[in-house]
């Protein structure tokens, strides 16, 4: 063997060995998983330990060499090791309980269609359609949905009631007796609703430059130019030089100074030709920890409907494992209800392992990178890094991803789709399932998606990717 090749496995070897110490490291966590998930969860954890180190140099060796550059391996992470390791002439034999390409390969589609039952077109992601209010009454609408390919009907429990919610959840159940197409049931928490709130509900005006105060409702200055917010003591978890977001970042502030039980914040930026902040618009946070529970009240008063009339439950506004272990108690571990934990805030995102590792109690589970309010929480131009980066973890996991929010968005709302969104629909066949919004146009749009996916679906895989270490892996890892 040559000196550069004896480099390579020297080099090979150390990581493989460093891949089998993590199980030891972490054998609580891999201990605690549901036993159907025990070989997904030693993936994801050899991911995460490569991923913490540095290998591009490794990585453009291996390339120069004719060999694989451990690129596109998240399935079988391991496995791919061991196998350069045997091109190499190293006598190395894979464990059976270490995942090959096909085996890797097969686990992912099968923990897609545990969670997401059947499908006719194989080779292309899921299809979920959110449902509006109008669904309840419309039997052939719903029935044309299933016809068209959706193969998941998303109900959001924010909108509407339980008997409105079964209506729907009837309709999609005669429409799957009747044309003997699977279609599962989706239904969303609600969640924490972060708000604004303004006197009398009339809007306030405002324009860049502009000094106003915000403050929770029950400090709500009668004197004073005052926007409220529906989190009790915000004043106390912001702190100056934080952003604050009004109406999906249309509108930029900044905390200049808190006093008292208020907070004075300056606008930034105005970013839309409607200069004014309305009553019951969305506020983000992104620079502050609030400390505001993932399940309220409401949401623990649809669980027992969920739990009895739904196949997947949406867990929103999820950032720690605490919040998991929550719900599940509340669950009462119960295995028969998929689980979908919503990526949809920076600690969410910084907490994804250990995120994984405790929904892997769960025999079916999924995430969905919730696009919307995460880009408002991590900025826009942080997106398309940071969704990369969550398939990437979640398919070494295993864990099959919803790409959810605003594709095809213009197409479904006004029937003509830009070169943009289309783009990025293109983009979406790198994830499991795709979810479209409620929309005037829905089957025009389901029908283009299907056209987007089926032609870009067979080239996401070809792109070679570097491995700089990842900040995920490092935070986790480095525990």
């Amino acid at each position: 063997m040559s000196t550069c090749y004896e480099d390579l496995a020297s080099e090979l070897n150390r990581i493989d060995e460093l891949m089998v110490k993590s199980e030891s490291d972490f054998r609580n966590l891999l201990d605690n998983v549901h036993p159907r998930q025990y070989k997904n969860a030693v993936n994801l954890l050899h991911y995460l330990t490569l991923r913490n180190i540095d290998i591009r140099a490794l990585q453009d060796a291996l390339h120069s060499a004719g060999l694989s550059s451990l690129a596109s391996s998240e399935s079988h992470i391991r496995g791919q090791v061991i196998a350069i390791s045997q091109r190499l002439g190293i006598e190395k034999t894979r464990p059976d309980d270490v995942f090959s390409f096909e085996t890797g390969k097969l686990s992912l589609a099968q923990k897609s269609a545990t969670l997401f039952g059947t499908k006719e077109y194989t080779n292309i992601p899921y299809i979920m359609v959110t449902f509006d209010t109008t669904m309840a009454e419309d039997y052939d609408k719903v029935k044309n949905l299933v016809l068209s390919g959706m193969n998941i009907a998303r109900i959001n429990c924010a909108h509407d009631q339980e008997e409105i919610w079964l209506r729907m959840i009837r309709h999609v159940k005669r429409a799957t007796e009747e044309t003997g197409i699977g279609c599962k049931v989706y239904m969303d928490l609600a969640g924490p609703k972060i708000r604004t709130l303004t006197r009398d509900k009339k809007k306030v005006d405002v324009k860049e430059g502009d000094r106003l105060w915000l403050a929770d409702q029950q400090h709500m200055d009668e004197g004073k130019k005052t926007i409220g917010c529906t989190v009790p003591g915000i004043a106390e978890q912001v702190k100056p030089g934080h952003r604050v977001l009004f109406d999906d970042g249309l509108i930029e502030a900044f905390v200049e100074k808190t006093e008292h039980d208020r907070i004075r914040i300056k606008i930034l930026r105005i970013s839309s030709g409607k200069p004014y902040i309305k009553h019951e618009k969305g506020i983000n946070f992104p620079d502050s920890s609030l400390s505001i529970p993932a399940l309220t009240d409401f949401d623990k008063k649809c669980l027992p409907f969920i739990v009895k009339n739904a196949d997947l439950l949406g867990y929103s506004f999820v950032k720690q494992p605490t919040d998991l272990l929550e719900l599940r108690e509340l669950l009462q571990d119960n295995q028969a209800l998929g689980l979908i934990i919503k990526i949809e805030t920076p600690e969410a995102v910084k907490n994804l392992p250990a995120l994984l590792f405790c929904g892997m109690k769960q025999e079916r589970l999924g995430i969905m990178i919730a696009r919307g309010d995460l880009a408002v929480e991590i900025g826009f131009e942080r997106m398309s890094e940071i969704q990369e980066e969550i398939l990437w973890i979640c398919e070494a996991a295993h864990v099959p991803v919803i790409w959810a929010t605003q594709v095809l968005e213009s197409l479904n709302k006004s029937g003509v789709a830009t070169r943009s969104e289309v783009t990025d629909a293109s983009h979406a066949a790198m994830a499991d399932c795709v979810m479209i919004n409620k929309g005037e146009f829905m089957i025009r749009t389901m029908e283009t998606l299907k056209d987007i996916l089926l032609r870009s679906g067979g080239h996401h895989l070809k792109k070679r990717y570097t491995f700089r270490p990842l900040a995920i892996a490092r935070r986790f890892i480095g525990t």
